[in-house]
């Protein structure tokens, strides 16, 4: 529990800040197409050298990249969007990925491959995740500025002679990393459940990139925390208990956060009303 609970929150400390750019570039569901796309490596690792680290590592990180940056530049190119061409490489990922471990495994290790082991960390597989975590958080602090510019007007990064698609691409791999570290944690599946729910639920109560980066891993350790309370109390698999109380976060914070939230919508029509009527009378 004690190696399953610092995996989890190391790895919710990188994966809440990227979930956040991605919000910022309306390409939420790309983290799930790069979550997808490092399973035919992982399988191929898994081939090779059974249940090892190292080589499912590798494989997953050479298959990730490879898929990025294909992705990338199919969609400067062709006139197709960055979005639909990693759906279309995504999804050709994910069949393989399954073919693959179908080949030589059982359904127990594509279970493993897809929903990770939290409770099964050994100590090479949590340095994994807190070093590559740290990479993470050192280059995003080294390049956010400039990655923000990126998200939100990378028109101007261009014109100013910044080279935006450098920073793009750096992002990839980050994400890419942090994906492939994150998978003996939560699975290939569960892993974008972690990075996306808690910068989705930042978005209602912070109106800043800084201060929803912090608030994101804020939400992913506490999701992770209370999720494997849930998972030992109750008795149920922690990955998916960990990816549940994160959706619960996210629903309150739908509700209830002050930055569009539906409470706060309400707030303001009834407001609006109020005022109208007021002139009107």
């Amino acid at each position: 529990m004690r190696r399953a609970l610092a995996g989890a929150l190391a790895l919710a400390f990188a994966a809440g800040p990227l979930g956040v750019f991605l919000v910022l570039r309306r390409m939420s569901l790309m983290g799930d197409a790069m979550a997808h796309a490092i399973l035919p490596g992982v399988a191929a690792g898994f081939l090779v050298a059974g249940l090892s680290l190292g080589a499912m590592t590798v494989g997953g990180l050479i298959t990730g990249l490879v898929v990025a940056l294909l992705a990338g530049a199919v969609a400067r190119l062709t006139p197709q969007r960055e979005d639909a061409s990693f759906a279309a490489f995504y999804l050709v990922s994910l069949g393989l990925g399954v073919l693959l471990v179908s080949l030589r495994g059982s359904n127990m290790d594509l279970l493993h491959v897809l929903f990770g082991t939290v409770l099964g960390l050994d100590n090479a597989a949590l340095l994994l995740v807190t070093s590559s975590s740290s990479i993470t958080l050192l280059c995003l602090a080294a390049i956010f500025r400039p990655l923000v510019l990126e998200c939100v007007d990378p028109q101007y990064l261009r014109s100013r002679g910044a080279a935006g698609a450098a920073i793009h691409m750096a992002f990839l791999v980050l994400m890419v990393l942090t994906m492939v570290a994150g998978f003996q944690v939560l699975g290939t599946l569960m892993v974008v459940g972690i990075m996306m729910l808690p910068a989705t639920a930042a978005r209602f109560w912070a109106g800043t990139a800084g201060r929803q980066m912090m608030l994101s891993s804020v939400i992913g350790s506490l999701a992770s925390y209370l999720g494997l309370l849930v998972s030992f109390h109750a008795n149920v698999p922690a990955s998916p208990a960990i990816i549940l109380v994160a959706g619960v976060f996210y629903f309150l914070s739908v509700c209830l956060g002050p930055y569009g939230g539906l409470v706060q919508a309400a707030r303001k029509a009834r407001d609006r009303r109020e005022r109208l009527g007021r002139i009107q009378g």
